[in-house]
């Protein structure tokens, strides 16, 4: 090969390289994080930043909504989703066109009193086209997931026929497992004995989250509970944030959660186990965070 030639090829293999990388890099996960003292305002802001509600619902979808909704306590105890939160997401998703939006949790307090005492009830009044419902027991549906501890388990049929299942947890402390975040928050779609899933919650949760995949993350962090979780019950346990964090990835999500309490998303072996599953990003360094 000639001198000329052979810079030609060389030149041409540089670009091809470069290309190929830029084509089959992959891209960082992306967490987006609001502040701000008006909940519905934060909320529609940091699901902006990932693009808009219209990047996951499309016209005629029907989308479950999935707060924590499973204790009876009032909003400032930090133990629920914030209603202000949630009617956000709910309108957002109707604005971008969901014929029907379904919001229920399978609370471990008494329903009829959790969906009051919250306040979610009373912020979706008025919503057309949206049903907060108490679920069913017949509506579990025994599902082959082929876990790594569940081999089945029943769940719920609504979040499993949803076209689109948002996954909207309160960032709060848990006895069991140090936190419970988004990946934690999808046991408000399970049914049965769910005290037997504690022998090896790990697994368990992930399990869950294999088979029913939260196409966002929409974290709750206007006021986080620090002690005494799940169920919290003293104001003092509570802090004032005012943030919301949004992201597709699940992990990274629970991730940059873990460091509103001062700790690393390492020490959550929820979210460990997850990764190591390889249902997302735990590295914050690999993590593109916005700051809206």
């Amino acid at each position: 090969m000639k001198r000329r030639e052979f810079l030609k090829f060389a030149l041409s293999s540089l670009l091809l390289g470069g290309m190929s990388k830029s084509i089959f890099a992959k891209e960082p996960p992306v967490v987006s994080v609001t502040e701000g003292k008006d909940y519905a305002a934060i909320t529609r802001n940091v699901i902006a930043a990932l693009g808009g509600m219209q990047r996951f619902v499309k016209q005629g979808h029907v989308v479950v909504v999935k707060p924590n909704i499973g204790w009876d306590r009032r909003p400032e105890y930090a133990a629920t989703t914030h209603p202000l939160v949630v009617r956000a997401i709910v309108e957002e998703c109707i604005k971008a066109g969901a014929k029907k939006v379904k919001v229920f949790d399978n609370p471990c307090n008494d329903p009829r009193r959790t969906y009051v005492n919250s306040g979610i009830l009373e912020a979706l009044k008025g919503l057309r086209n949206v049903e907060l419902k108490h679920t069913e027991n017949e509506r579990f549906k025994n599902t082959k997931m082929n876990g790594v501890f569940l081999k089945e388990w029943p769940l719920y049929d609504e979040a499993l026929s949803a076209d689109v299942f948002i996954n909207v947890p309160v960032a709060k402390h848990h006895g069991l497992t140090r936190l419970t975040l988004g990946l934690k928050n999808i046991m408000g779609i399970m049914g049965g004995s769910r005290g037997y899933i504690h022998r090896s919650i790990d697994d368990a949760l992930i399990d869950v989250n294999t088979v029913v995949k939260s196409h966002l993350v929409i974290i709750d962090a206007t006021r986080i509970l620090l002690d005494h979780g799940p169920q919290g019950g003293n104001l003092r346990d509570a802090k004032i944030l005012n943030r919301v964090i949004a992201s597709t990835d699940i992990v990274a999500a629970d991730a940059y959660a873990t460091t509103l309490f001062n700790l690393h998303p390492q020490d959550i072996s929820t979210t460990v186990t997850a990764y190591k599953r390889g249902m997302g990003e735990i590295n914050l360094n690999k993590i593109r965070i916005i700051k809206v």
